[in-house]
């Protein structure tokens, strides 16, 4: 069930987009629209990762660097035919798992904040990429060819590139999760009042967990796409501020940094959103060094949206709450009477 915020910010992508479209037909061009749908499902992914951090009263800081760290060690695994592309995927995938295990395991069980654990684990994995490509750009060896695998991540299906299948796999998957079974309900109650929740007899250690092993490995699934994409990776500037990506999609879909708010739909939205200001700024000839310009304003304007939601939420119920209680005296009077 779509609710106000993510209708508003539904109709907020069809007019940005028509905007653009007057503005610049190209922006409904066949090639502009495939590319832009190949980059909503490639940044889409690990936005949705985000969102289960964000909704469990965390931040994953990191996001960048793990795609940078996995990036290479993923390209170096199949380059150099040290493991088929199966076993390269899973094996990504499960170290991707087991960053977050780790970050989860920090923040729950050793009582650090999720801040400083992300923000360590942004410069050092970071640091042990470039060290482990020595610097070097790791790319696949001239002539080198992957069939299976390039279709599978950077192919069309009639048009649609596959990151975006992928992508809405993912996200019908993730909102199963989140909106459908048990561990949802536990991880917005953990996001809204972690106290509260453990009170209530839930495992907060383990559901913040979970919420960082989700997040990760699905980080580590984004990684992949996005190294069959680029094809070569530099260490030190792959991924960068790929966070803010996808902090800003989840808090304009809904998710409050407060925790315990948000849906996948929004992040969805969210994300569509961003990439279409990307395109724009593209299309209208913006330097692109006033991309972060853009970032740094969405992340604002959607703080600031979810603040104000929030207040007039809270007004509303105290409002309703004042008459409920008035009705119950005047009620209580009129039987004395």
């Amino acid at each position: 069930m779509i609710n106000r915020k993510d209708l508003w910010l539904l109709v907020l992508i069809l007019v940005v987009g028509a905007v653009v479209a007057i503005i610049n037909p190209r922006f409904l061009s066949p090639i502009n629209l495939s590319n832009t749908a190949n980059l909503i499902g490639l940044f889409g992914i690990f936005a949705v990762a985000q969102a289960f951090v964000i909704i469990s009263g965390g931040i994953e800081l990191s996001v960048g660097s793990i795609i940078a760290l996995l990036g290479v060690i993923f390209i170096d695994l199949i380059a150099n035919g040290t493991v088929n592309s199966g076993v390269g995927i899973v094996i990504v995938v499960l170290i991707g798992c087991l960053i977050g295990f780790v970050h989860g395991f920090l923040i729950a069980k050793v009582g650090l904040q999720p801040f400083v654990v992300t923000l360590c684990g942004l410069l050092i994995y970071r640091g042990v990429a470039r060290y482990y490509t020595d610097e070097a750009t790791a790319g696949f060896p001239f002539g080198a060819s992957f069939p299976t695998l390039e279709w599978l991540t950077a192919g069309r299906f009639y048009g649609v590139p596959h990151s975006l299948i992928a992508f809405a796999i993912i996200t019908i998957v993730m909102a199963v999760v989140l909106h459908r079974s048990v561990f949802g309900r536990y991880l917005y109650a953990v996001g809204k009042n972690e106290e509260a929740a453990r009170y209530s007899g839930i495992h907060t250690s383990r559901i913040i967990i979970a919420a960082y092993v989700i997040c990760c490995g699905l980080t580590a699934v984004a990684a992949i796409f996005i190294a069959m994409y680029t094809r070569s990776i530099s260490p030190a500037s792959h991924g960068n501020f790929y966070e803010l990506y996808a902090i800003a999609a989840a808090v304009l879909g809904g998710c409050s940094l407060r925790g315990g708010e948000g849906s996948i739909l929004g992040v969805v939205l969210g994300t569509v959103l961003l990439q279409v200001l990307q395109n724009l700024v593209n299309l209208l000839g913006i330097p692109s060094s006033l991309n972060f310009a853009v970032m740094g304003s969405v992340i604002l304007i959607g703080v600031l949206a979810d603040q104000e939601f929030s207040r007039r939420r809270i007004a509303g119920a105290t409002r309703r709450a004042s008459r409920g209680a008035e009705a119950a005296v005047q009620a209580a009077g009129a039987n004395r009477g």
